[in-house]
């Protein structure tokens, strides 16, 4: 990394996972993953052969840099930045240090930690996350990550007892059929007996084995997808709060080939959603035996997310690391990015933007307004989540499952609720429980204006009518994240594909985070070690 002084003060959730070392060329369930980025031209051309991966020993990590600029070790190691300190960015940086720990990453967070939405809190014995609580397995970024952090063994699974999702009908929480997972009716028999349809509703969704393959291939929401393979009412009453309490998002937008193109495919391989279930039931015991999420696919670090993030940042080098400094415009000369920071320009030979797709776009408006353009249409959904801790006495009905969720239909105020020390150990004292309410989403932004009293007064009226929550909670905590879940829209991937085509034109330029691939943990960190791959191999080419 060279500083260029003579500027100072110039002007942030498919059937076939893709392979780890793959780029996915296009959006998962629009086609199969494209061409794989060789890494070569810097020594690592070993990982496309299955040798073991390179392990850097652990160092610590500062929050600023106290590196003189120029000191690095080798002055013709290629020097990459990565704008963006959440789980992707971390990750991309992390990725880079395994694969050529000769070169120079400097990683910038504009704010003061790392971890972005992740978070992790404790109050008065409860450990409280603030976003994401958990990580699914079933996709292998997460739990390979971990690995090779040495945490696997301080992966919390979720308590077997309680797996079960309920969902709200007319003010009482009523079970999720057994085997009922999103979209996919597992068992015929749990439908046929659950109060939740109608006996009309309970036929059209035995009648899904009848329903005709689609015939377009192009995309289509998951309201268009879910009724017309299930029926209205096992959409409003089951399907729209289940997936909606993942992605906050409206059903009649959501795209099914960018958020759930496992159920696209199910239907096109097999032309049953049921008769798919069938299958993949004799392969996974879970599915037959829990509802809603398949939650014994979900893991935690014992000591929450943050855990995850300070493990990746304790692997950085030294001065890797410079939180508190926000890059404010981006630019290229001969060859060379140059990103301006608050006490100058600084140079880079590639560029990783592990950023929300408005904050990438800022960015890049400068000098490719048609990419800038193309980020710019991804619109995004805020929530919140009230977390409220309670004696178990204050529960006279005890608490069933590991939460709830509610249909739109229902007008309610909350969108679900998540009772954290329920699925995970170690979350309350004894005898204590917490429950996290989300508030917001696609539907519901108005609710993000609200002050704390007024989230917390919502939430707590109806977690009385709910689940006979009485008196005061012993603990309060309101989060905010504004305009922090990108929406995919039907068309999504067909955005998407423009949006690679576009950066392209910058081989050294790496884009990266949940608005393109997926939006949990697991994909976020594929996304940052993809780009980090993308930039090396770019790199190997031009050295």
């Amino acid at each position: 990394m060279r500083r260029e002084q003579a500027v100072a003060g110039a002007e942030p959730r498919s059937t076939a996972p893709f392979h780890r070392y793959a780029w996915p060329r296009r959006c998962p369930g629009c086609s199969p993953p494209g061409h794989r980025w060789p890494i070569t031209r810097l020594g690592y051309s070993d990982v496309h052969r299955g040798q073991a991966l390179p392990q850097p020993p652990p160092a610590s990590h500062q929050s600023t840099s106290d590196r003189p600029i120029g000191a690095a070790l080798n002055p013709d190691a290629p020097s990459i930045a990565v704008v963006g300190g959440g789980i992707t960015g971390l990750a991309a940086a992390h990725r880079l240090t395994e694969l050529a720990p000769q070169s120079q990453v400097t990683l910038f967070e504009a704010g003061h930690r790392l971890g972005g939405v992740l978070e992790t809190q404790r109050h008065d014995g409860y450990l409280l996350e603030l976003s994401a609580d958990n990580f699914i397995t079933n996709v292998p970024w997460g739990v390979d990550l971990c690995r090779r952090l040495g945490l696997a063994d301080e992966l919390l699974p979720t308590r077997e007892s309680q797996r079960r999702a309920y969902v709200v009908r007319n003010g009482r929480l009523l079970p999720v059929p057994i085997g009922f997972h999103l979209l996919a009716p597992g068992q015929l028999w749990p439908v046929v007996r659950s109060p939740l349809l109608s006996w009309p509703g309970k036929l059209r969704v035995l009648g899904e084995l009848l329903v005709p393959r689609r015939k377009s291939e192009g995309d289509e929401s998951l309201a268009s997808f879910a009724r017309r393979r299930l029926g209205r009412q096992a959409f409003e009453r089951l399907v729209q709060p289940l997936v909606a309490g993942i992605y906050t998002a409206d059903a009649e937008q959501l795209s099914m080939a960018a958020a759930l193109p496992r159920f696209v495919e199910m239907e096109r391989r097999y032309g049953s959603l049921i008769r798919a279930a069938w299958r993949e039931k004799g392969r996974n015991a879970d599915a037959s035996a829990s509802s809603g999420a398949r939650y014994g696919l979900f893991v935690a670090p014992r000591e929450g997310m943050t855990s995850l993030v300070r493990a990746i940042a304790s692997r950085l080098p030294e001065g890797c690391v410079r939180t508190g400094v926000a890059v404010t415009k981006l630019a290229m000369n001969d060859g060379k990015w140059l990103l301006s920071v608050a006490d100058g320009v600084e140079q880079f030979d590639a560029i990783v933007l592990a950023l929300p797709a408005p904050a990438a776009a800022k960015l890049l408006e400068g000098f490719d307004q048609e990419l800038a353009g193309e980020l710019k249409k991804i619109p995004y959904a805020g929530s919140a989540i009230v977390a409220l801790g309670y004696r178990q006495e204050q529960l006279a009905a005890g608490l069933k499952g590991f939460g709830f969720v509610v249909p739109a239909l229902e007008r309610r105020h909350i969108l679900a609720a998540s009772y954290s020390s329920v699925k995970f150990g170690g979350r309350a004292p004894d005898s204590r429980v917490l429950i996290r309410a989300f508030l917001g989403g696609a539907e519901r932004p108005e609710q993000l204006d609200l002050d704390d009293d007024k989230l917390i007064a919502l939430a707590r009226a109806e977690l009385g009518e709910l689940i006979g929550a009485q008196g005061e909670p012993e603990l309060t905590r309101v989060v905010r994240w504004p305009a922090s879940m990108p929406q995919y829209h039907v068309g999504h991937c067909e955005l998407v594909e423009r949006i690679e085509r576009a950066t392209e034109h910058w081989p050294t330029l790496a884009l990266a985070g949940n608005a393109y691939h997926g939006v949990g943990v697991p994909n976020c960190i594929r996304s940052g070690e993809q780009a980090a791959e993308r930039i090396l191999a770019a790199i190997g080419r031009s050295i």
